[in-house]
């Protein structure tokens, strides 16, 4: 199946910029015919007598008619030293998006055909140029919109996950064979694979995956945020925290209690992880209709959320209620950070001793900013659990997560095998599982369907 992708003749074309009018637009093809197209509509120079990483200046024509089109610049990129292991070239024109039209249309016309979604970087792994986590890196590097989810996705894209994996299946290739070897002596009772050394080996592995299947939690955090429930009463201040999170006046504040009927969302960036801020209804019983669907959102919201901040006025709230409160959110599993606002009007002392039995709280003043980086620092560390070090491999992909899954219980069948002592050929049976988890993550084994579902939610042009 790959080889026939690989062998795949038609050259392709796509706008590699962001669609829309700019300053410069790129256009990409690539394809064993991709200098002879790009010499149908450029004619300033043959390009097959010019060399490799080098830039062109001319007139782009129309391939037929021979109108100019554009003034451009052409960058010549020869197989198998580019990104795709093909033959590339790169027209940059003006960013029109008419001319940059006209070009595709020309390059078309010349011979290529428009390129699906992510089907660059598809050629690039099935060239042997990426292996398929390095592939996914580069579309989670273009998604990325953190410091973390970038310094994840190039760590990633350098190859930091698949040296782990491949490690790993050589050398348990390695036993596997020997082991099998063994079986074609089974009459003369010899062995070549130092169980002792397997053993090992799969201890240590078992550790290793298991700490990566441990970091999708924090991956998963970097890659796509968290969503942060802002609740409480009404009147307790969660407008005047979200607009001072946020330094700006988002949501609308008024003494009115009930003035939020509907949740409002907004992103703020806390140390490079991506909070999806929710400030809710205030939570209380009533009878008028609009504010009881708001209502039931915000305990929606509030149980859907990777971390709640409860936000009271700690001069109003009693005890009791907080105790109430606290024992919902520990009933129900959610990950809560207690707030006491306002402050400012009895003053932090005697709160505190008001609310002793709860030494977690953070007591703050929204309206005046007091102690608000305490709850940007609590919620860093609610959903991160210590410091975030993007250097160390972070699974951050769905598929990679439940692959290393089977790749675990492979492995924990490898040791209870040698623990019980079963015979070769089972332990062979369970390392090839654990060497087919391994390589449907690096893409050593895959089939048409999945690197279809992968590459299509690329852009097109990458």
């Amino acid at each position: 199946m790959l080889g026939k992708l690989a062998n795949h003749d038609e050259t392709i074309v796509a706008l590699a910029t962001a669609p829309g009018v700019g300053a410069i637009a790129v256009i990409r093809l690539s394809g064993k015919e991709a200098i002879d197209i790009t010499n149908k509509v450029f004619p300033a120079k043959d390009l097959h007598q010019q060399k490799g990483y080098t830039l062109h200046f001319g007139g782009l024509v129309h391939p037929h008619t021979k109108a100019i089109i554009d003034e451009v610049v052409v960058s010549l990129y020869k197989g198998p030293r580019s990104y795709t292991g093909e033959d590339t070239t790169e027209i940059s024109c003006h960013g029109s998006p008419y001319i940059q039209q006209q070009i595709i249309d020309a390059c078309i016309l010349a011979g290529a055909r428009m390129a699906k979604p992510g089907e660059f970087t598809q050629r690039a792994f099935l060239n042997g140029k990426l292996d398929l986590t390095q592939a996914e890196s580069v579309a989670d590097l273009i998604a990325s919109n953190s410091a973390a989810s970038h310094q994840t996705a190039m760590q990633q894209m350098r190859g930091g996950f698949s040296r782990e994996l491949h490690q790993l299946r050589d050398e348990l290739i390695k036993f596997s064979a020997l082991i099998e070897l063994e079986l074609d002596f089974s009459q003369e009772d010899v062995a070549f694979a130092d169980r002792t050394q397997l053993y090992e080996l799969v201890t240590q592995a078992n550790k290793n995956v298991q700490h990566l299947i441990d970091s999708f939690r924090m991956g998963n955090v970097i890659k796509n945020g968290v969503n942060t429930a802002i609740v409480g009463k009404p009147n307790a201040g969660k407008s005047t925290l979200l607009n001072t999170l946020l330094n700006e006046n988002r949501a609308i504040v008024s003494e009115i209690a009930g003035t939020t009927r509907d949740t409002i969302e907004e992103v703020l960036n806390i140390e490079g992880i991506l909070f999806r801020l929710i400030d809710t209804a205030g939570i209380r019983e009533s009878n008028d209709t609009i504010e009881s669907i708001g209502v039931q959102k915000s305990l929606e919201k509030m149980r859907n959320a990777g971390v709640v901040i409860y936000l009271f006025d700690a001069n109003e709230l009693t005890v009791e209620e907080l105790e109430t409160q606290v024992a919902q959110f520990q009933a129900e599993n959610i990950n809560y950070i207690l707030v006491a606002n306002k402050i400012d009007v009895q003053g932090e002392v005697a709160l505190r001793n008001k609310f002793s039995a709860y030494p977690g709280i953070i007591y703050i003043s929204a309206k005046n900013h007091d102690h608000i980086q305490q709850v940007k620092d609590q919620l860093v560390a609610e959903v991160m659990g210590g410091t975030i070090n993007t250097e160390d491999t972070i699974v951050t992909n769905a598929r990679h997560y439940a692959a290393l899954k089977e790749v675990l219980r492979s492995l924990e069948d490898v040791r209870n095998g040698m623990d019980n002592q079963l015979p070769g050929d089972l332990l062979a049976l369970d390392i090839r599982h654990c060497l087919h988890y391994l390589g449907e993550i690096t893409g050593e084994v895959t089939n048409e369907d999945r690197l279809d579902w992968i590459f299509s939610k690329f852009c097109i042009g990458k």
